[in-house]
């Protein structure tokens, strides 16, 4: 709303004064947010995903395992929100969930609840958006008994692969572990 009253203030400043000399003069940017509601447009439909994932975070363990399979995103609501369905399985075994992301437009920013379906808990949402084509979404959780900051990055890693990556931290954000990479390219 300060924005919307600073632009029309401004506005109106501008027509009720007379061009002078310092007002030729270029004015400092306005940084003014965009309006993120598309930005998971580019994902809807199916994708082949290839899952890699640290088997104990924060445990000082550097075992990893993979999994393939699905990730179906359907968009609801014209794009202001969206279900990612993922379906993978590997030699650990299967993983299914679904994240929930919704877009607070008042915020400009994106809200990510996921859900693992073999507990059915929704985790703690995650908020960010994307700028630079890259996005960025944190927030805070819990992992067993312990307090953790969670950060969750998007980016096209090569044309037509999406890398999505988590890592969890355990001292408010100095220092993260990389604990899930997926990528994703475009399924049939």
């Amino acid at each position: 709303m300060r924005i919307a009253s600073y632009l029309i203030s401004a506005s109106i400043a501008l027509v009720a004064a007379p061009p002078t000399a310092a007002s030729d003069a270029i004015a400092p940017e306005v940084r003014i947010q965009r309006d993120g509601r598309h930005d998971f447009d580019f994902e809807s439909g199916t994708w082949i995903t290839h899952v890699r994932r640290l088997q104990r975070p924060l445990s000082g363990s550097s075992s990893w395992v993979e999994y393939a399979g699905t990730t179906i995103v359907t968009p609801l609501l014209d794009g202001r929100a969206n279900v990612a369905e993922l379906r993978v399985s590997g030699p650990a075994g299967r993983i299914e969930g679904a994240a929930l992301r919704v877009y607070e437009p008042q915020a400009r920013r994106w809200a990510i609840h996921y859900f693992n379906a073999a507990d059915g808990e929704l985790t703690a949402p995650l908020f960010g958006r994307f700028e630079g084509g890259v996005g960025r979404f944190e927030g805070d959780d819990r992992l067993g008994d312990r307090a953790i900051r969670v950060r969750f990055e998007i980016r096209e890693s090569q044309r037509g692969t999406w890398r999505f990556e988590q890592a969890f931290s355990a001292d408010e954000g100095r220092t993260w572990e990389v604990n899930w990479i997926a990528e994703d390219k475009r399924g049939v």
